[in-house]
């Protein structure tokens, strides 16, 4: 189970830099409409978001398009799409060890790779390379119209045909993740690929992008590497339990999270740093930022979210984040890596003049150093929380996804924000669809 615990460095104790306890209780008051607002919205099943936890009929149809993808062969699958499209499936997919240095190349199955960013170098490089033969792609765009997506799809069609398969093996070598298309609305998605044949997974129609991780935009890679997806929206339905269960403020921790960062805005935190202390959650942070900001950053509102991780960036951010402003609200990130890990010679302890070492493991130093940077922040008038988790799996991994999911849309509810939209990100892709039009660059 997920568990969450606070230092705000109230004022009351350690001076300038904290948040007042005045802020947090009122901030927590403030919550009870806007977690009103979100039971409702789970009694009702207006936000289809809440009812994915419990819902099971879209699993056999991503375990099946997760088959066709590694079928044949497969020795690579190119999941194409950019934003909430992607960054949901690569959190997952770290649990296999994915994006983790020195080992993505030892996962079993297929290797996937994310093709978030639209570089021409990159993309072009990585077509070149590739075993084109052996190499499926999954283009996802949740409205059809996603220019990278787009783009990356008709270039890989003109790799494959270069490849000379025939535009009917091309179609096998896709699989599409979209919305229905709409009755006299050109669906560009559709169009590009399913002349080939391409089969296509809906996407769920009233879930956003940087909601979609526990969809199947985050679900079919997760299949592709064997990951329990049964298991990630069982971690999933613990953390909505307590809106179905009418639980009051203090009783739901997404709720007491939410508040958090409402005092802390209220406060002058206008930066909010999650650190965990594992590399399996380092994408986590990737995608947590994306949630955060376009979620909330809207009518001049909104705290700057910053990935960092443990124990490597106390040596590359803790002077700034001890010593510098403290404009600052921490979560930190642990779980259970005390005795794990190799062990430490006795000899060779002493040898470096660390004789206290001896015996003891890595999984015991990482440990204590993220209890030490809690304290330390603690200390330093810093304000932070602590979650900890037993075990990182697809269980407590998909608790985390709801929680934050959750704790952006109460703190955007308190704010009087709309959470799900995204006004400023649209203006943008329109001017830059007008640009490439015109030639502009």
């Amino acid at each position: 189970m997920l568990q969450q615990s606070f230092d705000l460095a109230l004022e009351s104790k350690v001076g300038k830099g904290g948040i007042p306890d005045a802020a947090f209780e009122t901030a927590l008051a403030d919550l009870k409409p806007a977690l009103a607002k979100l039971q409702a919205q789970a009694k009702d099943g207006s936000l289809p978001l809440l009812k994915l936890p419990s819902d099971t009929a879209d699993l056999g149809p991503v375990k099946a398009a997760a088959h066709r993808l590694k079928s044949g062969g497969t020795t690579d699958v190119l999941v194409l799409g950019t934003g909430g499209s992607s960054l949901g499936g690569q959190t997952l997919a770290q649990l296999t060890g994915h994006g983790i240095a020195g080992l993505s190349q030892f996962t079993a199955g297929p290797h996937v790779h994310f093709i978030d960013n639209l570089d021409p170098a990159t993309y072009a490089a990585l077509l070149a390379k590739l075993p084109l033969k052996t190499t499926k792609f999954v283009a996802i765009s949740k409205s059809g119209g996603t220019g990278e997506t787009l783009l990356q799809s008709i270039a890989a069609i003109e790799a494959l045909r270069g490849a000379h398969l025939t535009d009917q093996e091309i179609g096998t070598h896709f699989e599409g993740l979209s919305e229905p298309a709409k009755p006299g609305k050109l669906h560009p998605l559709r169009a590009l690929l399913e002349p080939f044949g391409t089969p296509f997974l809906e996407h769920h129609t009233d879930v956003g992008g940087r909601y979609s991780v526990l969809t199947n935009c985050g679900l079919l890679p997760a299949a592709v590497l064997g990951l329990d997806i049964e298991a990630l929206r069982l971690g999933a339905s613990r953390a909505v339990a307590p809106l179905f269960a009418g639980k009051g403020v203090n009783e739901t921790p997404a709720a007491i999270g939410a508040a958090l960062h409402l005092a802390a805005m209220r406060s002058g935190k206008n930066i909010a740093v999650l650190m965990p202390y594992a590399d399996k959650l380092a994408l986590l942070t990737r995608w947590w930022m994306q949630l955060w900001a376009e979620s909330l950053g809207k009518d001049g509102q909104g705290t700057q979210p910053v990935g960092a991780l443990g124990p490597v960036d106390q040596h590359s951010q803790q002077q700034l984040y001890l010593a510098g402003p403290k404009d600052k609200f921490f979560t930190v990130i642990t779980n259970s890596v005390k005795g794990k890990g190799p062990q430490i010679d006795a000899a060779l302890a002493e040898k470096i003049g660390q004789a206290d070492f001896a015996g003891k493991t890595i999984g015991d130093l990482v440990a204590a150093q993220g209890i030490a940077m809690i304290d330390t922040f603690a200390k330093n008038g810093c304000a932070v929380r602590r979650f900890h988790v037993e075990r990182i799996d697809e269980t407590s991994h998909g608790e985390m996804l709801m929680h934050f999911m959750l704790e952006t849309i109460l703190t955007g509810y308190a704010m009087g924000v709309d959470p799900f939209d995204q006004p400023a990100v649209e203006e943008a892709k329109l001017l830059a669809k007008r640009y490439l039009a015109e030639g502009r660059a």
